[in-house]
């Protein structure tokens, strides 16, 4: 190899060739997005426009890392020790790979107190059984829906333990069962739809385990029937409209209550 030799210079992709990826597959992130507001999807996977962690979203993250780390040991059978499990947090939360977060003064170590409180909470009152193998932890999927004319479908599943598909969430309210049926029916259905392809079978229910950042921290576990043929149809369906939009492309603002917490509102108001 010549030390001298120029690297390759990395040639970039034009918007067209962009959504014309972006229509070969979809995950339920992706197309839960897209039905919310067009816009912001256009400025988070066409544009790419890079923004700063939030600190809800790095607790999250580390959470998520160690009920990984925990459910993989479990998969293995061999259990991690409560040390372990906070080692795999401070190492989680040390992590600033996907950029630095934007703390306000003092909040750093709160929220890193809280994060923790959630893990220990949750495996303290043990809403998995430790001694069950799970079927599958942190498992990337992905379904062929050629047939019904739609792109590939993909997506990764947090936990799937004796058929039932379990995702994790935190949040800092306490969940409504019957709002958490309607706003999570993407993502369920999907993750469905997900198990189905790859195993052949049905899932036997879907469980949205919610940790929630109280000042006494608590886990409200939410359990959901298998997929109903009303819901596959209703995926679908969003799916076309999905493919529909990136094809024509329309890219519009949709302003509403979820505009509040939007880290596009500034490009969304100078939008044209």
């Amino acid at each position: 190899m010549n030390p001298t030799a120029e690297a390759p210079i990395q040639k970039e992709r034009s918007e067209k060739e962009i959504l014309t990826s972006l229509q070969e597959t979809v995950s339920a992130s992706r197309l839960s997005l897209f039905l919310q507001c067009r816009l912001k999807f256009y400025f988070r996977y066409v544009l790419k426009l890079q923004k700063p962690k939030t600190p809800a979203l790095h607790v999250g993250s580390s959470v998520h890392s160690v009920l990984k780390a925990w459910n993989k040991a479990r998969w293995l059978q061999q259990p991690l020790k409560l040390k372990e499990v906070h080692e795999t947090y401070l190492k989680a939360w040390a992590d600033n790979t996907e950029g630095p977060v934007q703390w306000e003064p003092g909040e750093e170590e709160a929220d890193k107190t809280t994060g923790w409180r959630l893990c220990d909470t949750y495996l303290r009152e043990s809403h998995v059984p430790a001694d069950i193998k799970p079927d599958a932890v942190e498992v990337p999927v992905e379904a062929d829906l050629r047939e019904h004319g739609l792109p590939r479908l993909i997506g990764i599943l947090d936990l799937v333990q004796q058929r039932q598909v379990i995702d994790y969430k935190t949040t800092s309210t306490t969940p409504n069962a019957e709002k958490v049926a309607h706003t999570t029916e993407i993502q369920t259905s999907s993750y469905a739809l997900l198990y189905r392809h790859n195993t052949g079978d049905h899932e036997e229910g879907i469980q949205i385990h919610h940790l929630v950042k109280l000042k006494n921290p608590k886990v409200v576990i939410t359990p959901l029937p298998s997929m109903s043929p009303q819901q596959e149809t209703r995926l679908y369906r969003q799916m076309e409209a999905y493919l529909d939009g990136l094809q024509r492309p329309h890219f519009i603002p949709s302003p509403g209550m979820h505009c509040a917490s939007c880290e596009f509102f500034n490009e969304c108001r100078a939008w044209h």
